[in-house]
């Protein structure tokens, strides 16, 4: 017993350099990959878009939601002139984390205006009809009296039938997904593992329990079950997540179950049972870390799955409520526009959706490969 308990810490080493030899291995075959680790660069890039939110969208105001509606279904690549005039009253000063986080509320009223003329002082401008640059009101200010400046304003991707700026929506509209894939993936490895865990570890009356469990929640259409829950914890921004996040531990369990009844018999195992450790010890410090690859595939797969899930939830109009931007609700207010002149207000976010969804499956495919010691 002596000899073993000497010995232990030279197996340990051995081990973590194994496991570091072999995670390094790993990551250079998956950055060698030519279709997953671009895809995974395409993730992180959405991701510091999604996190810079408000910094970096053409419309810093709150969910991006300042209207203009005499601009609405403007053409991808327009520039319309305003006026910009200060807005009377006080304004806090914010942090700069806040405006990245919340936005901030506009300081200046932005008024269309069609063909100006500068007189000095007095600026003459007819406001913008979208018809004809003459046809408009004619507005006259006096720039000795109230401060006006004339700017000129790029919509790189258009306006939706609202006039708000469509490359905000979706900026924004990012942070929904990703979020609700983050959340969702958190709370399906949280539960799956707990309970698959649980299942496999101890079997008998436990496991029989459990798998119950499992083809209960895995007969249930998954879309369905959402809605369900949707409707018990009512609308909003986080019931989405925790709905979603829900529905998505039953393949987690089940590969965690698979695992662990083939792992439990290692001789470890039986080790660490010698020793005296407790059950939740030698699941989680020793048995888990062990099976970790399945499920990092299988969360990249739930990511993507959860990304889809929100973006029908809030095409449906159960999902994230308005104002706040998802990509969903955008495909929602615009897809009549899909056989009109303005059908890229859909398909805009479709893509986002699209091309989001197809990087992580590819990501998973990649980090399979990556992982299978199998296969190299």
């Amino acid at each position: 017993m002596s000899g073993f308990l000497f010995h232990l810490p030279l197996f340990r080493n051995r081990e973590y350099i194994s496991s570091a030899s072999l995670s390094r291995l790993a990551w250079r075959r998956f950055r060698r990959d030519p279709v997953a680790f671009p895809s995974f660069l395409f993730i992180c890039l959405t991701a510091v878009i999604a996190i810079l939110g408000y910094l970096i969208t053409p419309d810093p105001t709150p969910f991006s939601n300042q209207q203009f509606l005499e601009l609405g279904t403007l053409k991808p690549g327009k520039k319309i002139t305003m006026l910009k005039t200060a807005k009377t009253g006080s304004f806090d000063h914010i942090s700069l984390i806040s405006k990245m986080m919340y936005g901030e509320k506009s300081r200046y009223d932005y008024i269309p205006v069609g063909r100006y003329q500068v007189d000095g002082n007095i600026i003459r401008a007819n406001s913008f009809t979208g018809i004809d640059e003459e046809t408009g009101q004619e507005m006259r200010y006096d720039r000795s009296k109230t401060p006006v400046e004339i700017i000129t304003r790029h919509f790189w991707l258009g306006t939706d039938r609202y006039g708000r700026d469509m490359l905000s929506q979706l900026i924004i509209g990012t942070r929904v997904s990703l979020a609700v894939g983050l959340i969702s993936v958190f709370l399906s490895l949280l539960i799956g593992i707990t309970i698959g865990s649980i299942g496999g570890f101890f079997g008998g009356w436990v496991d029989q329990l459990v798998m119950w469990l499992i083809n209960v929640v895995w007969s249930i259409p998954t879309l369905l079950l959402v809605i369900a829950i949707t409707f018990a914890l009512g609308r909003g921004f986080w019931q989405v997540f925790i709905a979603v996040g829900l529905t998505m531990w039953v393949e987690v369990a089940r590969v965690v179950r698979g695992q662990i009844l083939s792992i439990r018999e290692k001789e470890y195992v039986e080790a660490a049972k010698a020793m005296g450790f407790t059950n939740a010890r030698i699941i989680f410090r020793h048995i888990v870390p062990n099976l970790m690859s399945p499920v990092i595939v299988i969360s990249a797969a739930n990511f993507a799955s959860a990304i889809l899930l929100e973006a029908g939830l809030s095409f449906l109009g159960i999902g994230v409520q308005p104002p706040m931007p998802s990509w969903g609700s955008m495909i929602r207010e615009n897809y009549g526009y899909i056989i009109l002149d303005s059908a890229h207000l859909a398909i805009l976010p479709g893509l986002a959706i699209m091309l989001m969804v197809l990087a992580f499956m590819l990501v998973g495919n990649g980090l399979r490969d990556a992982l299978d010691v199998r296969t190299h």
